[in-house]
């Protein structure tokens, strides 16, 4: 059998495993070993032992769990609903203003969880409510909580950089900064449709004379303000050289834990051990998915399917923004059907000698393929966004979520195309920060 027949077939059984339901990490696991004993035999078994300790095997890894642990802390305390309701009374003046202060508060949450589910779950439950009780439509409710909860995986600290750095050895440091500024902008893009559809169906959710005093906007401020100091001295550690990832992890989640505890009484065993249990739980599944995506790496090599795929790449002679093109396009399919971290650590290995032939900047790249992914967050038939919020609001239709968040996916694919026609959005700060040479 030809590499080409044999990677038909890896493909075709990899998707009916993974659209089946079965866990992402098992299903690799699984399908690396089926793999490598048909083709190479079972005496080839020997390595997958080894292959397996080997993903694991990197001190980087070590920032995961501190970073889940954060999200942990923050998502178990009223730490987002304290955010957004200090962003609603600074806001509440601009159209659409609730709904701004949801994007905004996923903006900052992600910057302090990093995880797209547990932002969108900590600011959803507070958002959607309020904002359909103000009569916000649905659509605009739930759509915009979908998205802004995908900021998660873009603003740092943010787990899609630290797999994407270790399955293409590119800095994680300069993953991070990569992803501030097209956050930032993606966050711009979603507050801009906001109004704009706000103001064309002239909705109000406050009466014309209604005002928040200075007080009561100065009074939301001491809960949040430590937290955001959290970010500042994380960012700052990490980026000025004080810490590695992994340091400026630790220092993180135990700041955060500490600010838990102290600011809302969390003394209770119960509390910490939502925590624990957390921590633990999205850890370990993250851990395990990175190994077994390693071993399907090394399957992958092995059988000399990712060099017969890159050099038939390389064969086409194609433009680079259309060869980039169809990648994008390969990625969001991918993204459709299949969680981000899997895609991440199956598709990177394969794509990173490609993108580098084709004079891409690996680092922007990253930025690239992680908006993919949050396009695939919120867009059936995977889209985790669209079910955490469906499980907030389960009178509201799937059907209209889904209707609710296609501006947003409108946007994330404007961003794609403004960060290919000024990739300096991504690379700037982290070559200003960290010198130009990667």
């Amino acid at each position: 059998m030809s590499p080409g027949e044999q990677g038909t077939l890896v493909l075709a059984v990899t998707l009916v495993v993974l659209l089946s339901g079965a866990p992402v990490a098992f299903g690799l696991g699984a399908l690396s070993i089926a793999f490598i004993a048909l083709f190479q035999g079972f005496d080839a078994l020997h390595v997958v032992a080894e292959t397996f300790f080997a993903g694991l095997n990197d001190f980087t890894l070590v920032s995961i769990p501190m970073f889940v642990m954060m999200g942990a802390a923050i998502g178990s305390s009223p730490a987002g609903k304290d955010l957004y309701e200090a962003l609603d009374r600074w806001l509440y003046r601009l159209p659409g203003g609730l709904v701004i202060s949801n994007l905004g508060a996923c903006a900052i949450f992600a910057a302090l969880t990093g995880s797209s589910p547990a932002c969108c779950a900590a600011i959803g439950k507070m958002g959607i409510p309020e904002m359909r009780r103000r009569g916000y439509p649905d659509d605009i409710a739930t759509g915009s909580i979908c998205a802004g909860g995908t900021l998660g995986i873009l603003i740092p600290p943010a787990s899609t950089f630290i797999l994407y750095g270790i399955a293409t050895e590119t800095s994680i440091g300069r993953l991070f900064l990569a992803g501030v500024l097209p956050g930032l902008m993606l966050t711009g893009l979603f507050i801009l449709w906001t109004v704009f559809l706000i103001w064309k169906r002239g909705f109000r959710s406050h009466a014309a004379d209604f005002r928040y005093s200075w007080k009561q906007k100065f009074q939301s401020i001491p809960k949040i303000a430590p937290f955001l100091a959290i970010i500042v001295g994380v960012m700052y550690v990490l980026y000025g050289g004080v810490a590695t990832p992994s340091e400026a992890a630790g220092v993180g989640a135990a700041m955060c834990v500490v600010m838990a505890v102290v600011i809302y009484r969390m003394w209770r065993p119960k509390a910490w051990w939502a925590i624990l249990r957390d921590t633990t739980r999205e850890s370990v599944m993250i851990l395990t998915i990175i190994a077994a995506a390693v071993l399907f790496g090394y399957m992958l090599t092995s059988l000399y399917l990712t060099q017969t795929l890159a050099q038939a790449i390389a064969d086409m002679h194609v433009n680079r923004w259309a060869l980039m093109g169809m990648i994008n396009v390969f990625l969001l399919v991918c993204g459709f059907f299949i969680p981000p971290a899997a895609v991440i650590l199956m598709t990177a290995p394969i794509l990173y000698p490609i993108i580098r032939a084709a004079g891409f900047d690996p680092v922007w790249f990253g930025v690239i393929l992680t908006i993919n992914m949050e396009i695939g967050l919120i867009h059936p038939p995977v889209g985790l966004n669209i079910y955490i919020v469906s499980s907030i609001a389960p009178d509201v239709p799937v059907t209209r979520i889904m209707w609710g968040t296609i501006p947003y996916v409108l946007c994330m694919m404007l961003a794609i195309v403004i960060l290919c026609v000024f990739p300096e959005i991504a690379t700037w700060l982290p070559n200003h920060m960290m010198g130009g040479v990667h």
